[in-house]
C-alpha cells in the first residue's frame, strides 16, 4: 500500500469520526453556541421544577469538581 493510499484512508476515517461526533452531540453544540436557545420557557409539570433544580445543582457540583481537579485545588 502506498503512502498516498494510507493518507487518504486515514483522512477518510478522521472525517467519518468528526461527522458522526457532530451529529451525535448536535444539541449540546447548539446550546454551547447559543445558550438562550436551550432555555426552557413556560410552565413546568407538577414535580418537574424540583427535578430540574436538583439536576442543575448536580451539574454545577460536577462542574465545580472538574474545575478544582483541573486547577489542582483540593477541597
Amino acid at each position: 500500500m502506498s503512502i498516498r493510499t494510507l493518507s487518504r484512508f486515514g483522512l477518510s476515517l478522521f472525517l467519518v469520526g468528526v461527522i458522526s461526533g457532530c451529529s451525535s452531540t448536535g444539541g449540546s453544540v447548539q446550546c454551547r453556541l447559543n445558550p438562550s436557545s436551550c432555555m426552557h420557557e413556560g410552565s413546568y409539570e407538577p414535580g418537574e421544577d424540583e427535578f430540574a433544580e436538583q439536576e442543575a445543582k448536580d451539574l454545577n457540583r460536577a462542574a465545580a469538581k472538574n474545575v478544582r481537579r483541573g486547577s489542582g485545588l483540593r477541597w
